[in-house]
């Protein structure tokens, strides 16, 4: 994936939002090993912060979400993130990251919300919530904005990822379909499981 700043292997960014981040590491460690290898830590979770700390020695770099201010861009990338992740256009998070030199994907959901988040530096844009318009709307946002990489999130299910992928998305941020309950104390086997279904799609 030439146009994809996260070098994917399998075009999925896995989201990991709880109520705290007590098992992020172990939750990351298990899609690492299945082949899933961005993943991003929620700031709306208690100690997501630290739990970047934790996983600085991980082989794959995580990301930063719900990212919604120049500060909140600071702190991430200060505890180790590797990119940043909003779920609005925030140009002050995108000029932040550009000046810290780490990505930004910027979320934004209107084609005028999507160029301008492209136009100010975003490199991919997330498409959120998704699930408003599913396959059909990015495939309709890609014909007037051929050269900007989507990134729909909200609302994919495991059953529509060739679907996105088809009607012209870069890449796919996947959160409950994929990690369930793994991060509140869920089956690690089960979340290993779904893991595979996607990388077996999508590889």
């Amino acid at each position: 994936m030439s146009n994809d700043p996260l070098r994917l292997d399998i075009p999925v960014i896995a989201i990991l939002r709880a109520a705290n981040a007590k098992r992020f590491a172990e939750v990351t460690a298990v899609l690492h090993e299945s082949g899933i290898t961005a993943v991003e830590f929620t700031l709306t979770t208690a100690g997501a912060l630290d739990a970047l700390r934790d996983c600085a020695g991980f082989a794959h770099p995580i990301g930063a979400g719900t990212v919604l201010t120049a500060a909140d861009a600071a702190r991430a990338v200060d505890a180790g993130a590797a990119y940043l992740i909003t779920p609005v256009v925030s140009v002050e998070v995108i000029e932040e990251g550009r000046r810290l030199g780490v990505p930004v994907i910027s979320g934004a959901l209107t084609p005028t919300e999507i160029r301008q988040a492209w136009i100010a530096g975003s490199a991919m844009v997330k498409v959120f919530p998704a699930a408003i318009g599913g396959p059909g709307y990015i495939r309709a946002v890609r014909a007037p904005l051929p050269d900007i990489p989507l990134v729909p999130t909200g609302g994919v299910g495991l059953g529509e990822l060739r679907a996105y992928l088809d009607a012209g998305a870069t890449a796919l941020g996947i959160g409950a379909p994929l990690i369930g309950d793994a991060c509140a104390g869920g089956d690690l086997d089960a979340l290993r499981e779904r893991a595979h279904i996607v990388r077996d799609q999508l590889s």
